[in-house]
């Protein structure tokens, strides 16, 4: 069973539909003591990381989460939610996030290197490069075109966290992971069959934690 996190800040009907195309059985809550029950977890996200970590942490739901990943058990970070893996970002002013994976957030800049301008925020279909090919997420999934809408994004020295990148003004990580932990940059409910293929991965990463018990 999948726990979808509802922080208020989660584009929980495109995740909900998409696990309902899947067939997956999954449940939407904010409470820590029924998502206790799930056997993985979606942490999706839209909106202000400044304000999904105030909210996270009200309710009890950041300290969770991080015990949650420590004990093993899946995780998957969704757009905002993948950035809210990291140890920081500078939207809004520095905030710490749930520091689960190495990296901080930073905004695009809008201007390359050379003094070009270019359109922030990286909105629209992007091709996914493979870092790790053999990435359980990445079975039996083409090397095609997903969709992005985000004005930040994540830096990191670390490359073993780097499953798939995008290029816009440099690599943008697009499927992160360590271990347990695993999040996209990119909303694969919205990302036709290549996205469903990766949240189909993931739900069998669940099962397959399940079957090793």
């Amino acid at each position: 069973m999948i726990g979808v996190i509802d922080y208020g800040m989660g584009n929980l009907h495109s995740v909900s539909k998409a696990l309902e195309r899947l067939n997956k059985d999954y449940f939407v809550s904010e409470k820590v003591e029924e998502l206790q029950k799930a056997d993985g977890l979606i942490l999706p996200g839209v909106g202000s990381f400044r304000d999904a970590m105030e909210i996270l942490k009200q309710d009890g739901l950041a300290d969770f989460v991080i015990e949650w990943a420590n004990t093993g058990k899946p995780l998957l970070g969704i757009c905002l939610g993948m950035q809210l893996l990291f140890e920081e970002s500078e939207e809004n002013g520095e905030t710490t996030g749930l520091n689960l994976l190495p990296g901080a957030v930073r905004r695009f800049p809008g201007v390359t290197a050379a003094g070009e301008a270019y359109k922030v925020p990286h909105m629209g279909w992007n091709q996914l490069e493979f870092q790790q090919p053999d990435h359980p997420l990445l079975k039996d999934v083409e090397n095609g075109h997903v969709y992005f809408v985000h004005s930040y994004v994540v830096r990191t020295d670390n490359k073993e966290v780097l499953i798939a990148s995008s290029e816009y003004d440099g690599d943008v990580p697009a499927v992160v992971g360590r271990n347990n932990i695993m999040g996209t940059q990119f909303h694969p409910e919205k990302s036709s069959s290549i996205g469903m293929s990766i949240l189909a991965n993931y739900v069998k990463l669940v099962e397959g934690s399940l079957s090793n018990e």
